[in-house]
């Protein structure tokens, strides 16, 4: 792993160390969708992911990089749901000892889900206490190995791997948009495009309840808000990451924003259109496109489909 920064060699390595446990997962295509954004669309769906939702590629090098190293006694994460499924079900196909720190709001199905893979789950408050030091405290006291959900090289790298295939598949994008939330996601993204595209514009989307990473684009330095009321449960990080932040400082061409209700709009569209199930927070960059946050008119856009794992209850509440 190069010391220091993210480049496309580790990115490239990380694909190597997936590609026998990772979907290559679907590029998707809807005339409807295009006609009402005004451009042609290409959906990378990582909601057909493993653990549904692209989180398990950040996971699984990460772990598997770790192990490369020496052996690992257990491994700990703290997560809202996607992340916290994806180490639970590295570490079961490791044969590894799991304990998940999460809120204690997080979706039902998200809850569900991390225990059926066989994590030991550990509640916090979101709104009052801070899950990092839960975690770094679960750590010491089992010696146990921490799987950071983006603030991290390997993790970054194992997520610009969904770019690099959606690249090889649709290499002449004008724009490539994903969610922005710690920004592992976007960072991973970031390199990978510059690499294969590098006339590709690169667009983050958040919540407009949830814009830190804009405004921190804007100060040019991280800044951290209260923890968003958003249905994008998955996109409620107060802060870019420390070491995905100037990544994306350097790469990225801006953030946009959506409401919640554009989110829901999309989602449903997808459920109703494309038959397919997305959660809000894998919806927001499509969301982007749908509702024209920027000038994307006649050109070629690829877009993130981050994640699946909507809890039945929400989605029929927006049904």
């Amino acid at each position: 792993m190069t010391s220091g920064t993210l480049t496309w060699e580790d990115i490239q390595a990380a694909r190597k160390r997936i590609s026998d446990v990772a979907h290559r997962t679907p590029v998707l295509h809807s005339r409807q969708f295009d006609e009402l954004a005004g451009c042609t669309v290409f959906f990378k769906a990582e909601n057909f992911q493993r653990a549904g939702a692209f989180k398990f590629r950040g996971a699984y090098n990460k772990i598997s990089a770790e192990l490369e190293k020496g052996p690992l006694q257990s491994v700990v994460a703290y997560s809202s749901g996607n992340h916290a499924q994806a180490v639970a079900l590295t570490a079961k196909l490791l044969k590894l000892p799991v304990a998940i720190v999460m809120p204690s709001d997080a979706p039902p199905a998200k809850i569900a889900a991390t225990r059926e893979y066989g994590a030991e789950i550990i509640f916090y408050d979101r709104y009052k206490e801070n899950r990092e030091e839960i975690g770094k405290r679960v750590c010491q006291e089992r010696n146990a190995l921490l799987v950071p959900p983006f603030d991290d090289y390997l993790v970054m790298a194992g997520q610009g791997s969904a770019a690099a295939e959606l690249l090889e598949e649709v290499p002449d994008l004008d724009s490539v948009l994903c969610p922005a939330s710690g920004c592992g996601l976007l960072a991973g993204t970031c390199v990978a495009t510059k690499h294969l595209r590098p006339s590709a514009k690169i667009l983050g989307v958040e919540p407009e309840a949830g814009n830190d990473t804009f405004l921190s684009l804007q100060k040019g330095e991280r800044l951290e808000i209260p923890v968003p009321r958003t249905i994008a449960d998955g996109l409620q990080t107060p802060a870019p990451g420390k070491l995905s932040f100037p990544i994306i400082q350097s790469l990225v061409s801006g953030i946009l924003l959506v409401r919640d209700e554009e989110l829901v709009q999309t989602l449903l569209f997808f459920l109703q259109r494309m038959k397919i199930v997305v959660e809000p927070s894998g919806a927001a960059a499509a969301a982007a496109v749908r509702f024209r946050k920027a000038d994307f008119s006649g050109k070629r856009i690829g877009v993130i489909i981050s994640g699946g794992n909507i809890d039945l209850e929400l989605l029929r509440s927006f049904l």
